[in-house]
């Protein structure tokens, strides 16, 4: 896979996740290390998925897809809520094939499923703590051959380096480091019982489509 064991830069976030468009590649990070990787099939051209930083929020162990009931969404994880878009686990053609969604592997959305973190509402319409941060990046090239296929002369085409996740990163550390420890006091709170804020998981389901 393509993204690097270690990330110095990335000690200091306690849980990060990556998703690459050009390589259809996803990595989980703890405090700069890799704890996870596995492929993806993301949006397909009329249907790009987002890019850029988001957080997870609300999830659901299975769901339906509002555009299509038959649609099963299995360990569905929403991350960008007003559009329905989230990772599940659906079927891997090996190409950018989806509705905007991220689709995984079963293994793998369960994983992240248990891994990562809900956001923590003060009430049904206010975010008092995001989820883990998402960094979606990239774009493919829809008219060229499968860049996979590169491998076969060169093993290293696709590696993402160290200094391209700093790159990636470096932009939404502040944002990403505020709401960690936002994070980390109410977790602290809570433990102390104290009375600051009132935690709501959320049961709505709104997946967008697969």
């Amino acid at each position: 896979m393509p993204f690097p064991l270690e990330v110095d830069y990335l000690k200091s976030i306690h849980k990060i996740i990556y998703f690459s468009y050009p390589t259809q590649t996803f990595a989980a990070y703890q405090n700069g290390l890799q704890v996870y990787t596995g492929p993806t099939n993301m949006g397909r051209e009329n249907h790009l998925s987002p890019t850029g930083l988001f957080f997870t929020n609300w999830k659901a162990k299975v769901t339906a897809s509002t555009i299509n009931a038959e649609w099963i969404l299995k360990w569905n994880f929403n991350f960008s809520n007003n559009e329905g878009i989230g990772w599940h686990v659906y079927s891997l053609p090996g190409y950018p094939v989806s509705h905007a969604c991220l689709r995984l592997t079963e293994n793998d959305a369960q994983f992240l499923y248990y891994w990562a973190d809900q956001w923590v509402l003060a009430d049904p319409n206010s975010i008092s703590v995001n989820g883990t941060p998402v960094i979606i990046f990239g774009t493919y090239d829809f008219g060229s051959p499968k860049p996979w296929l590169r491998l076969v002369h060169n093993p290293y085409a696709l590696d993402i380096t160290q200094e391209e996740i700093k790159h990636l990163t470096q932009p939404h550390l502040s944002r990403i480091l505020a709401n960690q420890q936002l994070r980390t006091s109410f977790q602290l709170a809570r433990n102390q019982n104290l009375p600051q804020i009132d935690q709501f998981e959320t049961s709505i389901t709104n997946p967008r489509q697969p």
